[in-house]
This record gives structure tokens, C-alpha cells and sequence, in this order.
């Protein structure tokens, strides 16, 4: 089975994904009256499972509401020691390289998997493990955050898929790793 490691994520206009203290408000700066999904749920669809970092999943558990992803979370800690019994089938807490984390992941059968979490995006392509990035640019100057790219010791090269104008401010674009 062919693997894929998919980012699908938002950022401001300068790079960052979340402000200094981890603030997610700004995504919500663009008017939304119709709760158009931008394409979020159709992204999901193909999706096997999600690995996001531990900050990224302690940020979507605090959330009100019911757990927001139908499909199986890994969440990459060395530091969580248990998932909360609402969540123990939907999250699995793993831990170790990421050349091993994903080859657990496989051998469970998940080959089709989105990467979530700034520093886990980091290490994804720090490893040159990311295959396509989906990036929505929000209309907005942070100035100072949490950033989307880090160093990585090699070029990786993507070719352009698509772009395209969501709610007439926000720009998706769709890269595919050469």
C-alpha cells in the first residue's frame, strides 16, 4: 500500500500557525456566515488516521464540543502517559523516531495520514517525510507566533497543484512534493 504524509493546515500572511501563546482566534478574522468547511471535510475523506504533537492535541481537547476528527489520532509525546477514557478509541498516545512512529502506524494499516502540529510538521520535513502541504493563508500580520517552517538541512521541492479563493480572502494552495 502506497503511504502519504498530508499537511492541511492555516497560516497568517507572515508564517505563523498560532500566536506566541498558542492564540487560534486570528483564523476566525475572516467572516464565515455560511460555516463553509473550505474543503476540510472532502480533505478527510481519503484520510486513514492523523499523527499531530502533544501541544496540538492538547489545544483540540480543550475545545467545547464533541472530539472533532472521526478518524484515529496518534499523538507523537514523551511526556503524555495516558489518553482520558472519553478518547481511549479514538487516540493513541506513541512515541519514538518518527521513521518507527510511522512504521507502527503502517503496520496497524494506516498508510494515508494528515500531519498536524507545528513542531511535528517541522520534524515531518526535517525528515523529508511530507508528500503534499495544503496551506491556507489568512489575511493577517501576526508579527510574532508560533511559525509553520523551521531549518531544514536540505532543499525539498514541491510542484504547484492548485490555488485557489476561499470566502474571497483566504488562499488555499496545494502543493505536491516532486
Amino acid at each position: 500500500m502506497k503511504t502519504k504524509n498530508i499537511v492541511y493546515i492555516a497560516k497568517s500572511i507572515d508564517g505563523y500557525i498560532a500566536g506566541p501563546n498558542g492564540e487560534l482566534d486570528w483564523l476566525q478574522t475572516v467572516p464565515n456566515p455560511t460555516n463553509d468547511d473550505m474543503g476540510f471535510y472532502e480533505f478527510m475523506e481519503p484520510i486513514d488516521a492523523l499523527i499531530m504533537g502533544r501541544n496540538t492535541y492538547e489545544m483540540v481537547a480543550s475545545f467545547e464540543g464533541p472530539w472533532p476528527y472521526s478518524k484515529h489520532v496518534f499523538v507523537l509525546s514523551n511526556s503524555l502517559k495516558k489518553i482520558p477514557e472519553n478518547l481511549s478509541d479514538k487516540v493513541s498516545l506513541v512515541s519514538g523516531t518518527i521513521t518507527e512512529v510511522l512504521k507502527n502506524i503502517h503496520n496497524k494499516g494506516f498508510y494515508k495520514l494528515y500531519i498536524d502540529g507545528g513542531k511535528t510538521i517541522q520534524s515531518f520535513l526535517k525528515h523529508d517525510l511530507i508528500d503534499e502541504l495544503i496551506i491556507s493563508t489568512i489575511p493577517i500580520v501576526l508579527g510574532k507566533g508560533i511559525p509553520l517552517f523551521d531549518i531544514v538541512e536540505s532543499k525539498i521541492q514541491f510542484s504547484h497543484h492548485t490555488t485557489k479563493v476561499l470566502l474571497g480572502e483566504i488562499v488555499q494552495s496545494h502543493y505536491i512534493k516532486k
